[in-house]
């Protein structure tokens, strides 16, 4: 089973998403066959900018099986490639309060694994009920729509 690609819901739960990037991650040869296999993580990721470079703390890569020799550690720091302006940007966006830099997707893209990284900005609890409620009216509403035209044949 390949994965197409690797979504972190709970960021979408947890914060707003100002903005949105693509960078590309460094990797190990195992790694790439472990992400294609699906044994991947980002719940917990994020990333952070220093010394003028982006590096990936917390995704959780599990060590290929079958890795003939050299089996990195599963939660290893990994590098980041951005654009010089990219990472400029992500540094003075971050650098905001209550701002932070997490993965929201790795996906493949021509071949390549690519992160999208969303600049965050934390919910409280009263925006999470928000959109709780806010769902629940969506899907009352489509139910009676449903309804509705089953009822009328249209």
């Amino acid at each position: 089973m390949a994965a197409e690609s690797i979504t972190n819901r709970k960021a979408l739960r947890d914060y707003h998403i100002l903005d949105r990037y693509e960078a590309g991650i460094e990797l190990k040869g195992s790694e790439v066959k472990s992400i294609r296999a699906g044994k991947a993580n980002i719940s917990d990721a994020f990333a952070r900018i220093e010394n003028g470079e982006a590096f990936l703390y917390n995704a959780d890569i599990q060590p290929y099986e079958r890795a003939s020799h050299e089996i990195p550690d599963a939660k290893r720091v990994r590098k980041l490639l951005l654009h010089r302006q990219e990472i400029d940007k992500l540094y003075g966006e971050t650098q905001v309060k209550g701002c932070a830099l997490v993965v929201l997707k790795l996906y493949w893209k021509s071949g390549k694994l690519k992160a999208e990284l969303g600049v965050a900005q934390g919910k409280e609890a009263r925006d999470k009920r928000a959109d709780l409620k806010k769902r629940v009216v969506d899907r009352e509403t489509a139910r009676e729509v449903a309804r509705f035209n089953r009822r009328h044949g249209t």
